[in-house]
């Protein structure tokens, strides 16, 4: 199963399309406006003529109803500069429905529900939008793509399409307008004490062979510790959560975070169950090997983040995981203030049996439902050029991550520098004014996606040298579309949960030798006891009937 590409638990719900975009249109399936509508009484305030790389502006006032995921760090403010410039600059005013963060999902089911949502529904990670899709309370929108022409050539440049193959339903048809990214943006992975490491004449590690010999040598050196102690565990359903998926990637299979049931081997062009592979039995044999070893802390599988990273500072450890804002505004600052000379840097991701990879499937985000009411509104077609234009075009993607250049910022050469007095996420602890707090830009209900050029100007010396690597990686294929029909979802999700359990309970068991690896056999058995190959079995018959259907 080397290099087999992988399916996240997003895909897979929603999956459909293995066509493709061109060969959906004209054939019923409905892609960029294949099953053409009769829009001409929805034109009001809309462009007679809009192009990819031309700012929309609406012939006349108008405005939208827009859900707002409303983030605690940045409330909401009708003062912020970013309503203000894009009304001048587009003629919409947007109407915000605001929603606490913390009951976001709730919130937005409930209005959709009782059919009172906003027409404009960001924030919606794929699969959830497949719950509205039966009652036909969203739109269709790969149904009206001809109106959003700068969705299209992103979609078309970035040769996007299996990935949006991977969220249509079985009506060949994709209910949710994802962020498109140009290249996959890694999130995790390991960290170590550099000042420590170059006292004892050790680079960092390139490979996990090298991530073990470096780990031995520090426990050699400090017996009296454990070299590696984790986080990530407590908060999520998954104990060392950024760990394994991380190592699982190196493999070529998810786990931790990304972890799935069922994973596509594309060697042998079928739909598998994930933890029964030999990928998942590697990355778990690895673990157990540190552990048995002393070079990870067994407590990484469930102690808390602050506990983690009390031991960092403490000097009881010499690597943990991070993300690169993690590893900023967390460990190096901290360490700097506490112990002398401390240094930590953070590696691409270490290579495995993979090679290296990245997970398909990653270049696509959050994105925007869109109520089906708003199709009876005679402002429908300006609506949908307005939300390619703010969501999808260079200019209202620049727009929405840094503002308005001369006042919140300035760009020179690809370089864009903030003005005087102005911080972004504790960049100048003194700066009287906060890009997001402030003046409503760099919020995530609207900056998300992008070019790589775009994605990458926030980041910091840090996260560039760390991203520009990882994006130099072969994205594994996406798996092939394989739709379950809803009495299908209905079974899937009953044997779903109990599997996962079960492989999360067995793979802390395994790493941390309460169960002997001799036993792998027994722990295989046990899942088809709990009906892993029927629900393989049910994704295999989906993907052979969506083939046959629309192949």
């Amino acid at each position: 199963m080397k290099n087999a590409g992988r399916l996240s638990r997003r895909q897979i719900l929603a999956a459909a399309g293995s066509a493709g975009l061109a060969a959906l249109t004209g054939c019923g399936g409905g892609d960029d406006g294949g099953d053409a509508k009769d829009l001409s009484k929805k034109r009001n305030g809309a462009m007679k003529e809009y192009h990819a790389g031309e700012r929309f502006k609406a012939t006349k006032p108008l405005s939208f109803s827009l859900l707002h995921n409303n983030n605690p760090v940045y409330p909401r403010k009708d003062g912020w500069l970013f309503w203000k410039e894009l009304t001048e600059r587009t003629g919409i005013t947007l109407k915000p429905v605001d929603v606490p963060l913390s009951d976001y999902e709730k919130k937005r089911s409930l209005l959709i529900g009782a059919g009172d949502a906003p027409f404009l529904i960001p924030k919606t990670y794929h699969p959830s939008e497949v719950a509205f899709v039966s009652s036909g309370a969203i739109l269709p929108v790969s149904d009206y793509t001809q109106l959003m022409p700068n969705f299209r050539n992103k979609v078309r440049r970035w040769k996007l399409e299996p990935e949006l193959d991977s969220i249509r339903q079985s009506d060949g048809k994709y209910y949710l307008l994802p962020g498109l990214h140009e290249k996959p943006k890694s999130g995790y992975s390991l960290s170590l004490r550099t000042d420590v490491l170059d006292r004892l004449g050790l680079g960092l590690p390139g490979t996990w062979d090298e991530v073990y010999d470096v780990l031995k040598a520090l426990r050699a050196e400090y017996p009296d510790r454990y070299p590696f102690s984790d986080r990530w565990s407590t908060n999520t359903p998954f104990p060392a959560a950024a760990l394994l998926s991380y190592l699982g990637q190196a493999h070529g299979v998810r786990a931790g975070w990304s972890y799935d049931n069922i994973s596509y081997d594309g060697e042998a062009d079928e739909f598998v169950f994930t933890g029964a592979t030999d990928a998942y039995r590697q990355v778990i044999e690895y673990l157990r090997k540190l552990v048995a070893e002393k070079l990870v802390d067994p407590e990484s599988f469930t102690q808390t983040d602050d506990d983690a990273v009390k031991k960092l500072l403490a000097e009881k450890c010499f690597a943990i995981s991070a993300n690169p804002q993690e590893l900023v505004q967390n460990y190096r600052y901290n360490l700097e203030k506490q112990v002398k000379g401390a240094k930590i840097e953070m590696v691409p991701v270490p290579l495995g049996p993979a090679g290296p990879v990245v997970l398909g499937g990653i270049r696509l985000e959050n994105g925007l439902m869109i109520s089906s009411e708003a199709l009876k509104s005679d402002s429908f077609v300006a609506l949908m050029q307005f939300t390619d234009w703010l969501w999808y075009s260079d200019e209202g993607q620049k727009f929405c991550k840094w503002g308005v250049e001369g006042v919140t910022y300035t760009e020179s050469g690809g370089r864009y520098e903030l003005k005087p007095g102005i911080s972004l996420m504790g960049s100048d602890a003194d700066a009287p004014k906060d890009l997001q707090k402030d003046y409503g830009f760099f919020n995530g209900v609207f900056t998300y996606g992008g070019s790589w050029e775009l994605v990458s100007s926030s980041f910091g010396p840090d996260e560039k040298k760390f991203q520009d690597a990882m994006a130099e990686r072969e994205q594994l294929p996406v798996g092939p579309a394989h739709p379950l029909q809803s009495a299908e979802q209905e079974q899937a999700s009953l044997w779903d949960t109990p599997l996962r359990d079960h492989v999360t309970q067995n793979m802390l068991r395994f790493v941390l030798g309460k169960r002997p690896l001799s036993d792998w056999d027994a722990y295989v058995s046990e899942l088809k006891a709990k009906n892993s190959d029927r629900l393989v079995d049910l994704h295999n018959k989906a993907k052979d009937r969506y083939q046959k259907e629309n192949g």
